[in-house]
């Protein structure tokens, strides 16, 4: 067994693979390039080595600098994580020619699998069922649209080298496909440094179903069973569960056996997945992809089997065999994963980076709650790289049983200071289309077709947070009364009776009369005639909230912004502010601030590398034009122009860092 091994990679997959190091007794080697100084991965590993620049070209996607780390090092091995390095067959080759083992499959078999377009040959070759489609790179967008027509839109347009959703766009007619090809090669070129790009029919109506497989260097294989990966926005995944609620036992042991021999065809070792795409209406499945790699959703297998598959891949590369067979894999319980971005879902999942005021998961309760995470309180999240902050997974015995528990345990994950999409989560996890279990991949854009806010979450019960921003208001009011520096019989008489106004859109306020009487432990709150007595040892500044209300435990978040409290529960966001009713009438009279007139200018929504300026000073522009493209945590994003006008100014040139709100350009 491996003495050191280095992790070539960051954030919570570098944290994951030092942990089950850890646990088998062998040290780790951290990289990390210069903005990764105070990462998480970097404190928690036995040694770390800097191999260079922030942009992941400069530094996680340079070999020499990881090969020259382990050889300063003295690391045996090198665990790859997922993305960057992971799927690069000269990556494995040189470390293999250096002596130094690579946590993964053998190069050949990184090559033939790690190619989409090589391993949709081999797959056809072994008789798995395959999508129609274009399998050789596309010269340029022009050639793309020809190919697309032939084989009929819509189609998928794929990076060769893609994987995570990068590199990948769907077209419905000949623009889409023209600027989604250019899309895919820059994406593809930048995440990864091979720009080949292929197309194959898009399945309609289709859930994304792999398998999970191990191999060793003894010829032995198994499948570990399925997991459903079809919640996906923009093509990457959201949620992930395993079983599917779609897969019955003929169907899991048909994907198996064909994912398995595809595994020993090019004789794999080490934790694979083969990636199906399978009709929601006929059940007909199609090979999709191999990654030839860790997968991100690897802990909801690892929930359901008992395998810890980071020690299979770390025990086959030292040359062990598989410590079972297929008969020994069983299916325990449910297992769900979400993951958790640094990204704005009231702004159109737009991303999020800065600081980390405030860092609370939920506790971890082992076989029930996992938190996989590369951040701490405090940390910063960068532009430079993905936007997972963490990995939320839970297991029950049931379905119902897993997504009960991932309501609670999203209702007590506390992020301050970057936006995340917590509340987007929160609110799949109570759709009835998802607790169903009938969907498929296009579910998020079928449900929330024109993205997502706060009143697509109703509240069951909203008089229990008005309730509770009665009682969080009552707390500060008694606070300060107490330390007022009241004499002694002349004590300041906080009163019971208040007004609750729930802060709606263009000033359609709710106001709903309220009172809040002490009680032990807590207070009573009535409205609308109903007695709300809530109970907690919950303190002033907490963002968490963990009561009962009438004897029912519940947990919500609560932050106060100056006169305002702000709710998170279930997926809704609510405002209130508590006055007296006097104020209350005063408020109800005060003049709305209109919002200053910004359409004469094109503002980066978002924190990023300005990539591209698509127009010039006094060209005529139409509604629906290319404007500019923003990179930000390596996806590109397209702006366009919501209406036609003429550019008066460019104000930021390429090349330039942009905060939110920065002006691009400026029309007449």
């Amino acid at each position: 067994m491996f003495t050191k091994i280095l992790i070539a990679n960051r954030g919570e997959i570098a944290c994951r693979v030092i942990k089950t190091a850890r646990k088998m007794g062998i040290k780790t080697v951290a990289v990390y390039s210069e903005a990764d100084k105070d990462a998480l991965h970097v404190d928690l590993a036995d040694e770390a080595v800097c191999i260079g620049p922030a942009p992941s070209k400069d530094s996680y996607l340079v070999m020499d600098r990881i090969i020259a780390a382990c050889k300063q090092t003295g690391a045996e091995a090198v665990h790859p994580g997922y993305g960057f390095l992971s799927e690069n067959a000269e990556f494995s080759r040189r470390l293999e020619e250096e002596g130094i083992k690579f946590i993964g499959p053998k190069h050949y078999s990184v090559a033939k699998m790690g190619d989409k377009i090589e391993s949709k040959k081999l797959a056809i070759e072994a008789k798995v069922n395959t999508i129609p489609g274009y399998n050789d790179a596309i010269a340029g967008p022009a050639e793309a649209v020809e190919i697309a027509k032939k084989i009929g839109y819509p189609v998928m347009i794929k990076a060769s080298a893609g994987g995570g959703g990068k590199g990948l766009r769907v077209a419905y007619n000949d623009e889409q496909a023209f600027e989604g090809f250019s899309s895919c090669v820059n994406e593809a070129r930048n995440s990864f440094g091979d720009d080949r790009v292929f197309i194959e029919k898009y399945v309609l109506e289709p859930r994304h179903i792999e398998i999970q497989v191990l191999g060793d260097s003894h010829g032995n294989y198994v499948y570990l069973n399925e997991r459903d990966c079809s919640i996906q926005r923009r093509h990457q995944k959201v949620i992930e569960e395993a079983p599917s609620p779609f897969v019955d036992a003929e169907m899991r042991k048909a994907m198996g056996e064909q994912a398995v021999a595809l595994a020993r065809a090019v004789n794999y070792e080490s934790a694979g997945t083969v990636e199906f795409v399978v009709s929601g209406a006929t059940k007909e499945f199609y090979f999709l992809e191999m990654n030839t790699r860790l997968q991100v959703e690897h802990p909801v297998t690892e929930l359901i089997t008992g395998l810890d598959l980071v020690e299979q891949m770390i025990r086959v590369a030292a040359g062990e065999k598989l410590p079972l067979s297929q008969a020994d894999v069983k299916i325990n319980g449910w297992a769900m994963e979400c993951r958790i971005n640094a990204e704005d879902p009231f702004r159109g999942f737009l991303p999020s980076t800065g600081r980390l005021v405030r860092f609370q998961p939920p506790a971890e309760v082992d076989g029930q709650v996992r938190v996989d995470t590369g951040v701490y309180d405090g940390g910063e999240i960068s532009m430079f790289y993905d936007s997972m902050i963490a990995k939320l997974i839970v297991h029950g015995a049931t379905r119902d049983q897993a997504i009960g528990r991932m309501r609670d345990a999203l209702n007590a994950f506390v992020i301050r200071g970057i936006s995340s999409n917590i509340p987007f989560q929160a609110a799949l996890m109570q759709h009835p289309r998802f607790c169903s279990g009938n969907f498929n991949t296009g579910f998020i854009a079928e449900e929330f077709p024109k993205g997502f806010d706060a009143s697509m979450v109703p509240h069951d019960d909203p008089a229990l947070l008005a309730a509770v921003a009665a009682y969080v208001h009552r707390s500060y009011i008694d606070r300060a009364a107490r330390v007022s520096g009241q004499l002694p019989g002349h004590e300041r008489a906080v009163g019971n009776e208040w007004v609750v106004i729930r802060l709606g859109t263009d000033n359609q306020n709710e106001l709903l009369p309220v009172t809040a009487t002490p009680v032990a432990g807590g207070y009573a709150v009535t409205l609308n005639g109903e007695t709300y007595t809530i109970k907690s040892d919950w303190q002033l500044g907490q963002a968490l909230f963990n009561g009962t209300c009438n004897g029912n435990e519940f947990t919500l978040q609560v932050e106060r912004h100056k006169m305002r409290y702000r709710l998170f529960h279930w997926g809704t966001q609510a405002d209130f502010l508590v006055m007296s009713k006097r104020a209350a009438e005063l408020q109800s009279l005060m003049p709305v601030k209109l919002p200053p007139d910004l359409s004469k200018f094109l503002l980066s929504p978002m924190p990023g590398l300005l990539r591209e300026v698509s127009v010039s000073e006094g060209q005529e522009v139409k509604a629906g034009e290319k404007l500019a493209v923003i990179e930000a945590m390596k996806m590109e994003n397209l702006l366009k122009a919501e209406q036609d006008g003429k550019v008066k100014k460019v104000v930021i040139k390429p090349g330039a860092s942009l905060a939110v709100d920065d002006v691009i350009i400026e029309f007449e």
